[in-house]
């Protein structure tokens, strides 16, 4: 019995170690003891420096138990002895990297994510010896400056033996060369700088001088390269340039079904693997790709041209010199009934409204202006006066009074604006002109979502038609996605027509824009699914949002082959809210307040338009989440404050007057106005264009009620099924996409196909955005496999 406990003991022990050093505590606490050594060893050195002279004796007799000898240096005794061991009798003055080195790791078992790890340890090591004897053959000196000289005992015996072997001039040749590799091993880009030096100077790359080869044999291989590449895109794209499958079908130009056969298969198994083992060459070799390019597959786009637009008179402006004498003479006249006195008044003419800034007299009270806000109505015979007490970094206050004849602010002069034209936002959005009649463009990817509300008739589906028209001006179909929620079924159907450019809609759904409540609830949960798609895609790249995360993706650092893909945009627009609130509830409010807390740093942003502005359907929770809102025209200074917080939404003239509050700011503004006409217009010429060949699909969404009736029945197989199979083996990936692109199938059959595979055991369960795990390794087992299945 106590042999057989000893045997069980030794088996467990391998067992207990791994765990031990697996243990997230073990390793933070080895972390912290080696970052904290190499501090206090970096704190030596660096005393040492100036404390060599002092600490002689002790440094020359190594006595630490003599209490009576000490140590100048700041790290004590250990600390004195261990900078001699490194500076004096090491490698002089390069012995800093080892601290250095030693933080790295450290740094590294406290989950703290460092790049190439050991090629940064070799380098420095390589460094630290180098620079070591650089400094020896340069101060050929021996007890001079920290003992052995700046380069060490080390670099001080090894220069005198490179002189003595090679000669001083042979020995600094020898130092450059080595010099010059050690910059090519260090740096990735270094080698590509050198060719274009060559370049500007000789007009030519020295292949033979680089590489000990002549340019025809070079020259010669990329060719052959080339040709083969031609000849086989696959091989190429399943080994060492992944592509976006949008740039490998415009690249290919065919829809060959065939499977590969065996022999390729083989070979692309071989050439994985002999890629994974030289991942520094495939780095190399990527410097020659271009950047990828996400509008590749509708390069023919052309931007919709601002000649669809209405164009408006606006040169002359509505607001005569009289009823600016006779306001301003009005405003002074009711407020000195009131004996308030004025010592300034300036007007600012707006589209819609006119901004009367108004200076009151020492010891005037602002809320006694403040409170006369319907006496000055009354004087003026005007209606939406709004009375800003005081304006923010002014000094002044002011009275928005409405214009007798208001302008009209075309879509066409704000899309028209330099200040859009030029704008670098990543979703930039003109919505209309401020009092002072200039553009106002803010960026949706900063807000990041938006809450639009107003009474119904005063310009609530026109804004929603500003915000979408201003963004199809802006963005390429490849980088922008539209989620059109519409359950009133009249106000964004003529965007049907966008269903292959920018419209993204769930699978099996025929409609474009979203009118089904249930259809709704379906979309919500599906782009909960996609933002936890994306959140997983940004964990693996390491990045912390969408732009960097894209920007990483174009600079061709991410591989297609483990599920990357480019991100566009996804705007979600729901044309009105309360409709929802009210048939949907909590399953409309769970999902969408879920995508308003964490969709933002994934590209996902909410557009969410109200005619009931009230606090059941404007929950704690939506607003919460919704910083940025748009007040239009409101019967009662209740649904104002439910809004914006404040009263004065309640104050506007209607007709597109609103007020845009981005954070605490609020400003007031002129909505831009576009026709149904110029939407027919913009819609006919992106539908008249090239589109995708598929809709961008979300990903399917599954209730729970639904999942337990789903069964898949395998005596009615896609004829499909065992090229299917035998592809995904040889891939040894099962995704959908890429049943779609080597098949030219639809989502819908692509996704059946795989379920079914899943059926019969040949692939496993959906993993997220990660392709599924195959099950089967080698084409004969799965042809037996298939033979049976099918007698």
């Amino acid at each position: 019995m106590a042999r057989k406990r000893n045997k069980r003991e030794k088996k467990e022990n391998p067992k207990k170690n791994k765990a031990l050093i697996g243990d997230k505590r073990f390793r933070i606490i080895i972390g912290i003891a080696i970052t904290v050594f190499s501090l206090f060893l970096l704190l030596g050195m660096v005393s040492y420096l100036f404390t060599w002279k002092s600490d002689q004796s002790f440094l020359k007799d190594h006595v630490f138990s003599s209490p009576e000898i000490r140590v100048e240096n700041w790290s004590g005794k250990s600390g004195a002895y261990l900078a001699d061991l490194l500076i004096n009798r090491g490698f002089g003055l390069s012995s800093f990297f080892i601290p250095f080195v030693l933080a790295i790791i450290g740094l590294r078992f406290l989950n703290i994510q460092v790049r190439r790890l050991f090629r940064l340890i070799i380098i420095c090591s390589i460094i630290t010896i180098y620079i070591s004897v650089l400094l020896g053959y340069i101060f050929d000196i021996s007890n001079g400056f920290l003992g052995s000289g700046p380069g060490g005992r080390h670099g001080l015996y090894a220069g005198r033996w490179l002189n003595a072997f090679m000669g001083k001039l042979g020995t600094g040749f020898f130092l450059g060369i080595f010099l010059f590799g050690l910059i090519i091993f260090t740096n990735d880009h270094s080698l590509e700088q050198i060719k274009k030096v060559f370049r500007k100077i000789f007009g030519i790359i020295p292949m033979k001088n680089l590489f000990g080869t002549d340019d025809e044999h070079i020259t010669g291989s990329i060719d052959k390269e080339k040709h083969i590449c031609d000849q086989d895109d696959d091989l190429v794209f399943e080994t060492e340039f992944p592509q976006p499958e949008a740039e490998q079908r415009r690249s290919n130009g065919d829809t060959d079904n065939d499977s590969p056969s065996r022999e390729e298969a083989g070979d692309r198994f071989e050439v994985e693997h002999y890629t994974e083992e030289n991942q520094e060459d495939e780095e190399i070799l990527n410097l020659e790709l271009e950047d990828y390019d996400p509008t590749l597959e509708l390069s023919d786009y052309k931007l919709p041209s601002l000649d669809l637009l209405e164009k408006y008179d606006e040169s002359i402006s509505s607001v005569t010199n009289d009823e600016l004498i006779s306001n301003k003479n009005k405003i002074v006249e009711t407020l000195s009934h009131y004996k308030i006195q004025i010592d300034k008044i300036k007007a600012t003419i707006g589209p819609t409204v006119t901004l009367y800034e108004i200076v009151p007299a020492p010891g005037v009270r602002i809320a006694r202006i403040k409170n006369l806000e319907d006496d000055i109505a009354l004087g003026l015979s005007a209606l939406g006066i709004r009375i800003i007490a005081p304006i923010p970094g002014k000094g002044t206050i002011g009275i928005e009074v409405p214009n007798q004849k208001p302008e009209i602010v075309s879509m066409r002069s704000i899309l028209g604006s330099r200040k859009f034209q030029t704008s670098d936002y990543e979703l930039a959005i003109a919505i209309g002109k401020t009092i002072s009649n200039e553009t106002y463009v803010f960026d949706l990817a900063k807000m990041p979502h938006l809450l639009i509300a107003g009474a119904t008739g005063q310009g609530k589906s026109v804004g929603l038609n500003a915000i979408i028209a201003s963004l199809l001006y802006k963005k390429h179909p490849a980088q922008l996605k539209f989620v059109l929620i519409d359950p009133k079924k009249v106000e964004l159907t003529l965007y049907s027509k966008l269903e292959k450019h920018f419209l993204a809609r769930i699978p099996g759904t025929e409609e474009p824009i979203i009118t089904d409540t249930q259809k709704v609830i379906y979309t919500l949960n599906s782009l909960t699914i996609e933002m936890d798609q994306r959140y997983a895609l940004l964990k693996m790249a390491q990045v912390r949002n969408i732009r960097e995360y894209n920007q990483k993706f174009i600079k061709r650092r991410l591989n297609p082959e483990k599920g990357h893909r480019y991100l566009p945009y996804i705007v979600l627009i729901i044309d009105e809210f309360a409709d929802l609130i009210m048939t949907a509830g909590r399953e409309v409010e769970v999902p969408l307040a879920r995508l308003a807390q964490i969709a933002r740093a994934v590209g996902i942003h909410l557009v969410i338009a109200t005619q009931r502005p009230t606090t059941n359907i404007i929950t704690g929770s939506i607003k919460a989440n919704f910083p940025a809102r748009i007040a239009f025209r409101v019967t009662s200074m209740i649904d104002s404050r439910t809004i914006i917080d404040i009263p004065g939404a309640n104050q506007l003239v209607g007709r597109g007057d609103m007020l845009m509050a981005p954070g605490s700011d609020i400003t007031r503004l002129q909505c831009a106005f576009i026709d149904i006409p110029e939407i027919e217009r913009i819609t006919d010429f992106i539908s008249s264009q090239p589109g995708f060949v598929t809709p961008f699909y979300l990903p399917e969404y599954i209730s729970e009620d639904e999942t337990n009736m789903l069964e898949v029945d395998l005596s009615r197989k896609d004829p499909l099924f065992d090229d299917a199979a035998r592809l995904v083996v040889i891939h040894q990936s099962g995704s959908t996409s890429l049943l779609q692109r080597k098949f030219s199938i639809g989502y819908n059959r692509a996704g059946k196909i795989m379920d079914q595979l899943e059926a019969a055991g040949i692939v496993g369960p959906p993993d997220g955005s990660k392709p599924r795990q195959v099950f089967y390794t080698d084409m004969a087992s799965l042809e037996h496999y298939l033979l049976s299945l099918n007698s």
